[in-house]
């Protein structure tokens, strides 16, 4: 059995939800990597494209499940003040 964290969600405050914690390091370590540290930061598509060089083939072969896992720990980071979130369209993302 895989060891699980404890994710937030920004859009759904209280709510907690337990996932791989193997993986979750994994991106967002990948998307602390890449992600600017401010304005006008980066859209979830270009996050997604700049973490997936970071990651792990054994965790995340070819790519798989990264844009899932991308919005889980935005949303996550998100919810803990990491990452912030800019009132753009598309929607833009920078480090806190």
């Amino acid at each position: 059995m895989s060891e699980k964290i404890a994710v937030e969600n920004v859009n759904v405050p209280g709510h907690v939800t337990n996932v791989d914690k193997a993986k979750y390091d994994a991106m967002k370590s990948a998307m602390l990597a890449t992600l600017p540290k401010s304005a006008p930061g980066m859209t979830a598509k270009e996050s997604k494209e700049a973490a997936k060089a970071h990651l792990p083939e054994d965790l995340f072969p070819g790519g798989a499940t990264s844009g899932w896992w991308q919005k889980c720990v935005q949303l996550d980071l998100e919810a803990k003040g990491v990452v912030v979130r800019e009132n753009t369209k598309p929607l833009r993302f920078h480090q806190a």
